[in-house]
């Protein structure tokens, strides 16, 4: 993969309880999933999905993330409060890699690219998982419940949090 090109877009997004939120006007075209042992254990997940930010594009509009070092190299970043993980941080690059699931909109960015290889487990070399349809209106009985007591911040900026 050649220098990554700066595309200049507006996208916000944060974490799930809203006490960190950020901005960005510019992404670079990294959108990737990351298969290593660290980004794992980092996301709680079987891979993380990232997309580069140059440092200078984004603005932290609410609360700052918390970090770990995971190595010499590198911090993770993610919220203390409802433990949301927001970023990869490579200290020695021009840019931060931003959490894609934390976006407002991540439908928007795709991953192009899958790094780690060596640690993706053998269940993503030929995905395919039967879909049983389910949906918000299918489980309405579990969603009605959940929407009665939901603390999770909207997809949206707003002007304070909580509501």
């Amino acid at each position: 993969m050649g220098s990554p090109n700066r595309l200049d877009v507006e996208a916000s997004g944060g974490c799930q309880c809203g006490a960190v939120r950020y901005h960005v006007t510019a992404l670079l075209d990294t959108s990737h999933i990351c298969h290593c042992r660290m980004c794992q254990k980092a996301a709680g997940n079987f891979f993380a999905a990232l997309i580069g930010v140059p440092r200078d594009a984004i603005t932290w509009t609410r609360g700052q993330p918390a970090t770990f070092n995971s190595s010499d190299k590198a911090a993770r970043g993610f919220c203390r409060d409802c433990g949301t993980p927001l970023l990869y941080d490579y200290f020695e690059s021009k840019h931060i890699n931003l959490t894609t699931g934390s976006f407002d909109d991540p439908a928007q960015f795709p991953p192009q690219v899958q790094y780690g290889l060596e640690g993706r487990l053998p269940a993503f070399e030929g995905l395919s998982i039967k879909s049983e349809g389910t949906t918000e209106e299918t489980m309405s009985a579990y969603v009605a419940a959940i929407q009665a007591s939901n603390h999770q911040h909207p997809d949206q900026d707003t002007e304070s949090w909580p509501l």
